[in-house]
């Protein structure tokens, strides 16, 4: 019987590629914010690292409003074109030209124009790229209610996305490495933005949405997101992901500063980052075989275990050679990815317990914590590298930085990242939400629907 509904829900090639799609510009251009947009700003645009710290903090003040909107918004919209579908049509011109306006500041305006400037470009890109995650991670909750499917569809959309990272580090290089780096991040934010739009737009066309579950989400936006709160699951895995992301973050974003001022090899940037996304990608149909095997709970416990003592050991090989930091990196790459295909695929079961207690289908509210949280674990960290860099003395012009701010950095991206995966490991092991117990929620709501045709 189990085998029978799998293959009803089973999800064809189009579509799991077509809703993938834009995860490959999101993710190449993503990676160039991740890595390179502080010290882009710091050392290029020459903008305190304070200041920097600042934006991002502001930034994420603003998601705690923007992201429930697209949440609430998404899950009641009754759109012609879907729910969700339309905001991604919405999206995607936006997206492209608030990245042009955050890469290209004119270059004739004061230094105080320029960080208003910055700024506000800053915001704006995390409002149009809000109005795209929201309802595209909600798009994909829904497209299947299979337990294991949703395993592989998080899968196929970590590896598009892992293969954008790889080739988003291209345009990490192209910019870091120009003579005139200015020109170079108005070239690449123009052709990157455009694929962008392009991608969500193909998607938007392709991708199906049961219609079923249009309009089905809260009536009052309070009670939506005090929903996932009162979720014992939901509550439990908010917490771990805040906790495991906020260590995470670290990595992309101090990994130009590791190779630079602590590993002196800074034409290896992208290989940092390469050895990190190149297990995750190679890896992730090991994770869709041990997930039927061993399940979901402990297969990413063994993760978040072995990620944990990978950035342990990151504090103390970063100043012995890079090729010891490539080995640290990419046993990191391999447990975190794990994180990426699992995670998804258990807030998705999360999500129906949801509709098994409150009869409401909101994707989009749980998306939209995730998704805040996940730009709050980039912003929180990008505030506190600037603040702690600009408190120990940075300085953005200099060929090389005293042994506090060297220290500071590897602190950063290891130590605090190793605590924040002990928090979560033991705060994870409390999750109770299984199989069995799934199984037997989906078919009770398979047949509350059937009583309701």
């Amino acid at each position: 019987m189990a085998e029978a509904l799998r293959g009803a829900h089973r999800l064809s090639q189009n579509v799991l590629w077509a809703y993938c799609m834009p995860l490959f510009g999101m993710n190449g251009m993503g990676i160039l914010f991740s890595v390179y947009l502080m010290m882009y700003s710091t050392d290029v645009l020459l903008i305190a690292p304070g200041a920097m710290g600042v934006i991002f903090g502001v930034g994420r003040v603003w998601d705690a409003i923007s992201d429930p909107l697209a949440g609430y918004l998404s899950d009641r919209s009754t759109a012609r074109r879907g729910r969700r579908r339309a905001w991604l049509y919405a999206s995607a011109l936006p997206i492209t030209a608030s990245m042009v306006m955050l890469w290209s500041p004119p270059p004739f305006i004061t230094q105080a124009t320029l960080v208003v400037w910055v700024g506000f470009a800053y915001i704006l890109y995390e409002t149009a790229s809000t109005a795209f995650w929201v309802p595209h991670g909600a798009l994909g909750m829904e497209l299947t209610p299979d337990y294991h499917e949703r395993t592989r569809l998080f899968a196929y959309r970590h590896v598009v996305s892992s293969i954008g990272l790889g080739l988003g580090l291209g345009a990490v290089w192209l910019v870091r490495t120009a003579q005139e780096p200015r020109q170079m991040a108005l070239i690449v934010s123009l052709v990157g933005g455009t694929l962008v739009a392009g991608m969500i737009l193909f998607a938007a066309l392709r991708v199906p949405e049961r219609p079923e579950f249009q309009g089905r989400g809260a009536v009052d936006i309070r009670k939506a997101f005090a929903d996932v709160f009162r979720n014992p699951h939901g509550r439990l895995l908010v917490f771990v992901y805040a906790i495991e992301t906020f260590g995470t973050a670290s990595l992309g974003m101090l990994a130009p500063y590791v190779m630079k001022y602590v590993v002196n090899a800074p034409d290896l940037t992208e290989v940092f980052i390469l050895m990190y996304v190149v297990p995750t990608l190679a890896f992730t149909p090991v994770w869709i075989w041990a997930s039927r095997r061993v399940g979901k709970k402990p297969l990413w416990i063994f993760a978040m275990v072995a990620t944990m003592f990978g950035y342990t050991a990151m504090f103390f090989v970063a100043e012995a050679s890079y090729v010891a930091v490539f080995v640290v990196v990419s046993l990191l790459g391999i447990g975190s990815g794990c994180g990426a295909v699992v995670a998804p695929s258990v807030q998705a079961d999360i999500v129906d317990y949801d509709e098994y207690m409150t009869g409401d289908r909101k994707e989009g509210a749980y998306v939209a914590v995730w998704n805040f949280l996940r730009k709050a674990a980039g912003g929180v960290t990008a505030m506190a590298t600037g603040l702690v860099l600009q408190a120990v003395g940075y300085d953005g012009e200099a060929a090389q930085q005293s042994a506090a701010t060297q220290t500071a950095i590897m602190a950063l991206i290891g130590l605090l990242p190793a605590v924040c995966y002990a928090i979560a490991i033991a705060m994870f092991s409390r999750f109770a939400l299984d199989e069995p117990a799934h199984r037997r929620i989906v078919a009770e709501l398979e047949a509350r629907r059937g009583r309701l045709e």
